[in-house]
């Protein structure tokens, strides 16, 4: 526990000291004082979006060129994973850095939590702010929706968008009775009741755009987290009907318009070598809802669970001339890295707390020899720490957890029933058996025992150092 410790606050202090800007190499022009050569920042950060619900990560059924052309001019990473497989749990981890269970954010937080992410949090937001970053966020929050808890109280200067799921609201299928009316936002004030679905990815695109238009002078941070392909699904006329697949592809054929609305913009305004631009998803598929939901394969299960189909995503990441072209990534990092990393591309100082994530940027530079700086990953449900990576090794602790157990899945937005199923202690070779399929746990016991201790250990001291959730919203 002391040597994990140890090497965070080594991590931290050596950003704070600036040696990430200096191992940069091509990057050394950056100048803290300057804004003018600060990179801009855009996450675009979709909604249950499966391992293979992009072109180049085995897509069928439909296309996504705009996608599929970032990855041709930057890094395809085959190995990237949420902190959490939900919502609430992954977007915290995304924006602090953390754990979300070492922040007091777990699952996905609904129109009768009184939480949300804690004031004294640092949100990516607030870190680039550090540094005279604009900053925006168009489309899903889902840390809470109590006014203190909102977007423009954590760091940003714009939202247009829903403060969580897009089910949750008086239509859901099955539990309508159990939501008011869904708001969207545009700041703090809600403009608008239950949103036509079908205008949602729009509507957040254009805000999209209008934000790099409007601050393509100065550095921005654009966060653009889509409600789609979350259920219920919606398109608009110009993709309805356009994939092989049925809907769920076409809604996956208008995110991908989206990102190249986005990229032009970008070459529009002559920002597109100074743009870093992260595409990725939550968590994987909500297999459940059958033809409306997405495929993860060749990985085990999907959303809600800690087989690799729950919480490896795609994800693509680029920059032209940082960022090597039609390039790889297969070491595993998490979500929770993208907070250090781009603390480190800008020179931001981190929280004086405990941060999970690590620089991946000799990864994504494509530096000879780099490898993931994690020397484990820890993956929980809830409250309950189920699995632990370590190299190409993932061992399950014994737990329950849903699934569809061979059926399939349901149709026209109504979910099918799963059944509550349960894995033993489980060792598997990832790189042999990425589908988790061959419990190697009798053949190589004395790994299994390692990452089994390895495991417990971090979760002890996780529980050791939880930090508050937001109090009760009055």
């Amino acid at each position: 526990m002391a040597d994990t410790l140890s090497r965070r606050h080594f991590i931290k202090s050596t950003i704070l000291q600036g040696a990430s800007l200096t191992a940069l190499g091509g990057l050394g022009c950056f100048k803290n004082t300057q804004h003018s050569s600060l990179p801009n920042i855009i996450i675009v950060y979709t909604d249950d979006q499966g391992y293979a619900d992009v072109g180049v990560f085995g897509a069928e059924g439909f296309t996504t060129p705009n996608l599929d052309g970032m990855a041709d001019q930057g890094m395809r990473f085959t190995s990237y994973h949420a902190a959490q497989p939900v919502c609430s749990a992954s977007r915290a981890a995304l924006l602090t850095g953390c754990y979300p269970n070492r922040i007091g954010i777990r699952g996905a937080l609904n129109s009768n939590s009184g939480y949300g992410i804690h004031k004294d949090e640092m949100t990516l937001a607030e870190l680039v702010k550090q540094k005279g970053y604009t900053t925006g966020i168009f489309g899903k929050w889902h840390l809470g929706c109590k006014e203190p808890y909102l977007p423009l109280q954590n760091g940003f200067d714009e939202y247009f968008g829903l403060p969580y799921s897009n089910d949750m609201w008086p239509f859901h299928p099955t539990a309508g009775k159990n939501f008011p009316d869904l708001s969207l936002f545009d700041g703090d004030t809600v403009v608008e009741y239950n949103p036509d679905m079908n205008s949602l990815t729009t509507r957040y695109t254009e805000r999209a755009v209008q934000f790099i238009e409007k601050n393509k002078e100065k550095p921005f941070f654009l966060y653009l987290a889509h409600s789609m392909p979350h259920v219920p699904l919606g398109v608009s006329d110009k993709f309805k009907g356009k994939s092989e697949q049925g809907m769920y592809g076409d809604v996956i054929m208008e995110i991908d318009w989206s990102v190249g609305q986005v990229l032009q913009a970008l070459k529009t305004h002559g920002l597109d070598e100074n743009t870093l631009i992260i595409f990725t998803s939550d968590n994987g598929p909500w297999l459940s809802y059958g033809d409306h939901a997405g495929s993860a394969k060749p990985l085990r299960e999907g959303k809600m669970t800690t087989w690799e189909g729950g919480h490896r995503v795609p994800c693509i990441m680029r920059w032209p001339g940082k960022i090597k072209e039609n390039s790889l990534c297969t070491e595993p990092v998490m979500n929770i890295d993208i907070f250090p990393t781009i603390a480190g591309l800008i020179g931001g100082q981190l929280p004086n707390h405990i941060i999970d994530g690590l620089d991946i940027w000799p990864l994504m530079a494509g530096e000879s020899g780099a490898a993931s700086p994690h020397d484990a990953l820890y993956f929980y449900w809830l409250d309950d720490l189920e699995a632990v990576r370590m190299g190409n090794w993932k061992f399950h602790f014994p737990h329950e957890y849903r699934s569809l157990n061979g059926r399939p899945g349901g149709t026209g937005g109504m979910p099918a029933k799963l059944d509550h199923l349960k894995t033993d202690w489980a060792l598997y070779d990832l790189e042999k058996d990425i589908g988790e399929t061959t419990n190697l746990i009798s053949q190589y016991p004395e790994i299994a025992e390692k990452l089994k201790q390895k495991g417990l250990a971090f979760d002890a001291e996780l529980k050791a150092n939880l930090r508050p959730h937001g109090v009760m919203a009055e």
